[in-house]
């Protein structure tokens, strides 16, 4: 199988985003550029996410800039699920197993190969969710339920976020209504 290579379109803003997912000699890494304009600012994030081959978050680095603010962040993970950022430890995130972007849809394809839910199988996901504009971690209580075969019902917040994600056959998000839509446009 060649390296799963997805572009997406953001529909709440004027932005895009494009990743690349390759299987490296120790397990999985995930490249891609997220950009976007908000009302009088721009931000442009590289990031590049280390998974281990079963999927759990060992390192994830940005860089480039968000609101004009320079950005260069190297947030890790250790065997034992402690998070830092920068080398300063994060114990609010503490145990938690995956990394989620608040500005990509990429990260939600970690659970998902992590957890590989048959359908009508639900699981509980504990985040460590990378805010923005803070670009913070918090723990983002998640739900992942599979409803048909590239069909997952995502929640957040107790369910007071809630979207139908639609996937490919590797588990990238295609659709994420109201936020995301994947595009044929890499350029």
């Amino acid at each position: 199988m060649g390296h799963p290579t997805i572009a997406w379109r953001r529909l709440d803003l004027d932005g895009r985003d494009a990743a690349t997912v390759r299987e490296t000699a120790d397990g999985w890494r995930i490249s891609g550029v997220a950009e976007f304009r908000e009302t009088n600012t721009s931000s442009c994030l590289a990031y590049s996410i280390t998974c281990a081959h079963h999927w759990h978050t060992l390192a994830c680095d940005i860089t480039g800039f968000a609101r004009d603010q320079a950005v260069a962040l190297s947030v890790r993970r250790d065997s034992t699920s402690t998070w830092t950022i920068d080398g300063v430890e994060s114990t609010a995130v503490a145990g938690c197993i995956d990394i989620d972007l608040a500005f990509s849809p990429v990260t939600n394809l970690l659970p998902i190969r992590r957890l590989a839910p048959r359908p009508g199988d639900s699981a509980r996901v504990r985040a460590a969710w990378l805010r923005f504009p803070e670009l913070t971690l918090d723990v983002l209580d998640q739900t992942y339920m599979r409803i048909g075969a590239n069909r997952y019902l995502y929640e957040s917040g107790g369910g007071a976020f809630r979207r139908e994600l639609t996937t490919d056959s590797f588990g990238l998000v295609v659709d994420y209504p109201g936020l995301w839509t994947k595009t044929d446009d890499t350029a």
